[in-house]
C-alpha cells in the first residue's frame, strides 16, 4: 500500500505527518509525505517556530512527485492541518490527479479544527474551507465529535444524534465517517468512544478514557484508520484495529509521564494490535 500524506511536519514531537509516518511504515504502507508546515513543535505548547509552506511550494512537491510516475501506485490520500488556506485547493488538486491515474484510490481528509474543550485552534478561514470545498471530496473524514458539528451544523451528543450529524456529512460526499472523542452523555464513567459509519451500518467501540491530552493522537487515529480500511474495506474490522493501537499508544504515553507521544515506544502495538476492544453495532 502507498499514502500521498499532506500534512504538518514538527521537529520535536509528533503530531501531522510527524505522527502519521512512523505507524504506517510500521504496518507495512510506503508513505510519500509532503509538508504543509515545518515547524520546531505543535502550537500547543504556544509558542513555535517555522514556516508555513507556501501552496505554491507544496504543489511544487507534489508535482514533483507526479512526475517521477507515482500516482498510479497511490493507494489513498491523506490530509490533516493544513495551515493556510490555499493548502486546501492544492490538496483537492491532488486528489483529482490521484484518482486520475488510479481511480481505486481513496481520499481521507481528518478536518482538523479544534475540540470541545479548546474550540477551534485554526486559522478562522480554515473551517469553511474544509466544510466547503476539501470535505465535499473526500471519501473518508475523521471529525472529532466537536468538528462533526461543525461541519454540520449541529450538536452531537447521544448516539441518535451523533447518527444523525454523521449521515448529515456523508451527505456531503464522504461515504465513510470516523468520529472520534464521542463523549455521549450516557456512557459509562471513565469511557470514551469512536463511531464509524459507512454505506453497510454503524460501529461503536469503547474504551477506557485517560486523564491526559495527547497531541497528536488523532493523527494517528486517521492515519491508521486509513490504511486499515484501504486494505480491509471492513469499518467494523478497522475501527478495532485502530482503537487497539490508539489506546495502546495513548497509555504507554501516559505511563511514561511524558508530554509528547511515545510513538516508537507503542510501535509494536501497531504491527500487532491486541484487539483488546470490539466494535458494537449500533445500526
Amino acid at each position: 500500500m502507498r499514502v500521498l500524506s499532506i500534512q504538518s511536519a514538527v521537529a520535536h514531537g509528533h503530531v501531522g505527518n510527524s505522527a502519521a509516518v512512523f505507524p504506517l511504515q510500521r504496518i507495512g504502507v510506503e508513505v510519500v509525505p509532503v509538508p504543509t508546515v515545518n515547524f520546531s513543535n505543535h502550537t500547543g505548547y504556544g509558542a513555535w517556530r517555522g514556516p508555513l509552506i507556501a501552496p505554491a511550494d507544496v504543489a511544487e512537491i507534489i508535482l514533483g512527485v507526479e512526475e517521477r510516475g507515482v500516482f498510479p501506485r497511490i493507494d489513498a490520500v491523506l490530509s490533516g492541518y493544513q495551515g493556510g488556506v490555499g493548502i486546501g485547493d492544492v490538496i483537492v488538486d491532488a486528489v483529482r490527479r490521484v484518482k486520475a491515474a488510479n481511480p481505486a484510490a481513496l481520499y481521507a481528509c481528518d478536518p482538523v479544527m479544534g475540540n470541545a474543550k479548546s474550540g477551534c485552534f485554526v486559522a478562522p478561514e480554515i473551517p469553511a474551507l474544509l466544510r466547503d470545498r476539501v470535505v465535499p471530496v473526500a471519501d473518508i473524514i475523521t471529525p472529532n465529535q466537536f468538528e462533526l458539528g461543525f461541519l454540520t451544523g449541529t450538536e452531537p451528543a447521544s448516539i441518535e444524534s451523533t447518527l444523525a450529524s454523521a449521515d448529515l456529512a456523508r451527505a456531503m460526499g464522504p461515504a465513510t465517517v470516523l468520529v472520534t472523542s464521542v463523549e455521549r452523555p450516557d456512557r459509562a464513567e471513565g469511557t470514551i468512544e469512536m463511531l464509524v459509519v459507512d454505506d453497510t451500518g454503524a460501529w461503536l467501540v469503547t474504551t477506557p478514557h485517560l486523564p491526559f491530552k495527547a497531541n497528536g493522537s488523532g493523527d494517528v487515529t486517521a492515519a491508521l484508520f486509513t490504511a486499515h480500511y484501504v486494505a480491509t474495506r471492513d469499518a467494523a474490522v478497522s475501527l478495532e484495529r485502530t482503537a487497539s493501537s490508539v489506546f495502546d499508544l495513548i497509555e504507554t504515553t501516559y505511563r511514561s509521564g511524558e508530554r509528547e507521544l511515545q510513538l516508537i515506544e507503542a510501535q509494536d502495538f501497531y504491527a500487532t494490535p491486541r484487539m483488546q476492544f470490539t466494535a458494537r453495532r449500533v445500526r
